[in-house]
Protein backbone atom coordinates (compact mmCIF):
# COMPACT_ATOMS: atom_id res chain seq x y z
CA UNK A 1 0.00 0.00 0.00
CA UNK A 2 1.34 3.28 -0.87
CA UNK A 3 2.11 5.81 2.06
CA UNK A 4 -0.85 7.48 3.35
CA UNK A 5 -2.00 9.41 6.73
CA UNK A 6 -2.09 8.29 10.36
CA UNK A 7 -4.86 9.25 12.03
CA UNK A 8 -2.31 11.97 13.73
CA UNK A 9 -1.89 13.19 10.50
CA UNK A 10 -5.41 13.39 8.19
CA UNK A 11 -6.66 14.98 12.19
CA UNK A 12 -3.76 17.84 11.37
CA UNK A 13 -4.29 18.21 7.67
CA UNK A 14 -8.35 18.86 8.19
CA UNK A 15 -7.95 21.14 11.32
CA UNK A 16 -9.96 18.31 13.51
CA UNK A 17 -8.71 16.38 16.60
CA UNK A 18 -8.52 12.38 15.90
CA UNK A 19 -11.47 12.00 18.22
CA UNK A 20 -13.93 13.41 15.41
CA UNK A 21 -12.11 11.47 13.15
CA UNK A 22 -12.82 8.04 15.19
CA UNK A 23 -16.58 9.28 15.59
CA UNK A 24 -16.57 9.44 11.65
CA UNK A 25 -15.66 5.78 11.77
CA UNK A 26 -18.50 4.85 14.39
CA UNK A 27 -20.77 6.21 12.38
CA UNK A 28 -19.34 5.12 9.13
CA UNK A 29 -18.45 7.50 7.12
CA UNK A 30 -14.99 7.25 6.97
CA UNK A 31 -12.45 4.00 6.99
CA UNK A 32 -9.38 4.29 7.04
CA UNK A 33 -7.81 1.87 4.10
CA UNK A 34 -5.32 0.10 6.22
CA UNK A 35 -2.90 -0.75 8.78
CA UNK A 36 0.54 -0.01 9.63
CA UNK A 37 3.17 -2.90 10.89
CA UNK A 38 2.33 -1.38 14.30
CA UNK A 39 -1.37 -1.90 13.82
CA UNK A 40 -2.00 2.18 13.15
CA UNK A 41 -4.58 3.14 11.24
CA UNK A 42 -3.62 4.60 7.60
CA UNK A 43 -5.99 6.77 5.60
CA UNK A 44 -5.68 7.64 2.20
CA UNK A 45 -6.32 10.30 -0.20
CA UNK A 46 -9.78 9.16 -0.37
CA UNK A 47 -10.55 9.65 3.17
CA UNK A 48 -9.04 13.16 3.34
CA UNK A 49 -11.27 14.32 0.59
CA UNK A 50 -13.75 12.45 2.37
CA UNK A 51 -13.75 14.49 5.56
CA UNK A 52 -13.32 17.31 3.82
CA UNK A 53 -16.70 16.98 2.22
CA UNK A 54 -17.94 15.90 5.32
CA UNK A 55 -16.75 19.17 7.14
CA UNK A 56 -18.15 20.86 4.42
CA UNK A 57 -21.84 19.77 4.55
CA UNK A 58 -21.67 20.28 8.46
CA UNK A 59 -21.03 23.87 7.81
CA UNK A 60 -23.83 24.11 4.86
CA UNK A 61 -25.75 22.70 7.83
CA UNK A 62 -26.40 19.05 7.14
CA UNK A 63 -26.66 17.01 9.94
CA UNK A 64 -24.07 13.52 10.31
CA UNK A 65 -27.33 11.67 9.17
CA UNK A 66 -27.73 13.84 6.16
CA UNK A 67 -24.23 13.57 5.43
CA UNK A 68 -24.45 10.26 5.46
CA UNK A 69 -26.94 10.15 2.71
CA UNK A 70 -25.09 12.70 0.61
CA UNK A 71 -22.00 10.23 0.94
CA UNK A 72 -24.35 7.13 -0.21
CA UNK A 73 -26.17 9.27 -3.02
CA UNK A 74 -22.36 11.24 -4.61
CA UNK A 75 -21.27 7.31 -4.51
CA UNK A 76 -23.94 6.19 -6.62
CA UNK A 77 -24.37 5.85 -10.30
CA UNK A 78 -27.44 7.25 -10.43
CA UNK A 79 -27.89 11.19 -10.68
CA UNK A 80 -28.68 12.13 -7.21
CA UNK A 81 -30.62 15.83 -7.85
CA UNK A 82 -34.13 15.21 -6.61
CA UNK A 83 -32.74 13.48 -3.07
CA UNK A 84 -30.30 15.95 -2.55
CA UNK A 85 -33.21 18.44 -3.26
CA UNK A 86 -35.40 16.79 -0.88
CA UNK A 87 -33.27 16.59 1.76
CA UNK A 88 -32.61 20.38 1.70
CA UNK A 89 -36.23 20.87 1.84
CA UNK A 90 -35.86 18.94 4.78
CA UNK A 91 -33.36 20.79 6.68
CA UNK A 92 -34.64 24.21 5.06
CA UNK A 93 -38.17 23.22 7.46
CA UNK A 94 -36.08 22.17 10.19
CA UNK A 95 -34.14 25.32 10.39
CA UNK A 96 -36.95 27.46 9.95
CA UNK A 97 -38.33 25.81 12.77
CA UNK A 98 -35.70 26.24 14.86
CA UNK A 99 -35.67 30.06 14.26
CA UNK A 100 -39.18 30.85 14.96
CA UNK A 101 -38.26 29.04 18.13
CA UNK A 102 -35.51 31.32 18.82
CA UNK A 103 -37.53 34.40 18.48
CA UNK A 104 -39.98 32.91 21.13
CA UNK A 105 -37.02 32.41 23.47
CA UNK A 106 -35.49 35.90 22.73
CA UNK A 107 -38.94 37.58 23.13
CA UNK A 108 -39.24 35.75 26.15
CA UNK A 109 -35.34 36.74 27.79
CA UNK A 110 -36.24 40.26 26.50
CA UNK A 111 -39.56 40.39 28.60
CA UNK A 112 -37.52 38.76 31.57
CA UNK A 113 -34.49 41.28 31.49
CA UNK A 114 -37.32 44.11 31.33
CA UNK A 115 -38.55 43.03 34.49
CA UNK A 116 -35.18 42.62 35.92
CA UNK A 117 -34.64 45.89 35.27
CA UNK A 118 -37.79 47.67 37.24
CA UNK A 119 -37.22 48.15 40.71
CA UNK A 120 -37.85 45.55 42.59
CA UNK A 121 -38.63 44.64 46.50
CA UNK A 122 -35.46 43.16 48.43
CA UNK A 123 -34.92 39.72 48.43
CA UNK A 124 -37.31 39.44 45.37
CA UNK A 125 -36.86 39.03 41.83
CA UNK A 126 -39.85 38.34 39.54
CA UNK A 127 -38.26 36.35 37.16
CA UNK A 128 -37.34 33.64 39.37
CA UNK A 129 -41.21 33.97 41.31
CA UNK A 130 -42.80 33.44 37.76
CA UNK A 131 -40.32 30.45 36.78
CA UNK A 132 -40.91 28.58 40.88
CA UNK A 133 -44.48 28.82 39.72
CA UNK A 134 -44.29 27.72 36.10
CA UNK A 135 -42.21 24.95 37.27
CA UNK A 136 -44.36 23.54 40.07
CA UNK A 137 -46.32 20.43 39.38
CA UNK A 138 -49.92 20.98 38.42
CA UNK A 139 -51.24 18.99 41.42
CA UNK A 140 -49.53 21.83 43.89
CA UNK A 141 -50.56 24.53 41.56
CA UNK A 142 -54.33 23.29 42.06
CA UNK A 143 -54.21 22.77 45.89
CA UNK A 144 -52.80 26.25 46.02
CA UNK A 145 -55.80 27.61 44.01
Amino acid sequence: MDAGFTIGELAKEVGIPTSTIRYYERCGLVSPDGRTTGNYRIYGASALERIRFIRAAQGSGFSLTDVAELLALGDGTSAPCKAVQNLIENRLAETKKRMEDLIRTEAVLKSCLKLCRKPQGKNTCKVLDGLKSRSASPASRNRRR
